[in-house]
């Protein structure tokens, strides 16, 4: 594996940003949206995993800085606009001036959820693979919430949610399955059965193996058939 860490420019500042890519073979590149407490090892140690099957991760911190302090602060204030103003200056990144375009996948989770449906709504040209796991509310009041643009997007989605989970309920849960059968949207959403909000994070004491598996099996197999 080949590892690094690089400040990607955006129009706010600097967003460090954790990149890993295999040392052979093709490298369809994917981004890897953080959940609420932020980059750390755990996170890095899913981009590797994901790399070793042959992708070019992206972890931006989208908190901007490595500054915890104010990371509660500013994830209060986080929404979809500005974050699609984040994956723009990562779409550029990855082009680096040469005009490529090519197809990226993004998965995100907990507060990322949102981000990465909205993604690829927004950029439906360029996402077309998206993956929310145990999204936070995605069937909100706000303007932005990514219930609203389902059918803008092109490519394939993966909406995984925990069976028990306040950020998500089942009825908001039961809501989004019937607006994403109504827009025609390729793609699934999957209710994992008797786990908790953050099942797929090792480190977490509602850590559940088996869950987590099925969910690396559901990832990867998107981004096989959508990115190769």
């Amino acid at each position: 594996m080949i590892e690094q860490t690089l400040d990607v420019p955006t129009k706010d500042g600097a967003m460090e940003t954790f990149i890993v890519r295999p040392e052979r073979g093709t490298r369809p590149q994917v981004l890897l949206l953080m959940d609420a407490p932020g980059v750390r090892q755990e996170l890095r140690d899913m981009a590797v995993r994901l790399a070793t099957v042959g992708y070019h991760v992206l972890l931006p911190n989208l908190y901007g800085s490595a500054e915890h302090q104010r990371m509660r602060a500013v994830r209060t204030k986080m929404t979809i606009p500005p974050v699609m103003e984040d994956v723009a200056a990562m779409l550029a990144f990855i082009d680096g001036g040469a005009g490529s375009r090519a197809p990226v996948g993004v998965h995100g989770y907990c507060m990322s959820g949102p981000y990465a449906l909205a993604a690829a709504a927004r950029y439906p040209e360029r996402v077309v693979a998206a993956a929310s796991f145990y999204g936070t509310w995605l069937v909100s009041e706000a303007v932005e919430s990514p219930h609203r643009s389902l059918a803008k997007v092109r490519g394939e989605l993966y909406i995984a949610c925990a069976e028990h989970d306040e950020l998500a309920p089942p009825e908001m849960v039961a809501e989004l399955r019937g607006l994403f059968a109504r827009a025609g949207t390729a793609g699934e959403l999957e209710v994992y059965p008797g786990v908790h909000h953050g099942f797929a994070f090792p480190q977490r004491k509602v850590y559940d193996r088996p869950a987590a598996e099925r969910h690396w099996e559901r990832l990867i197999a998107l981004y096989r058939r959508r990115l190769g």
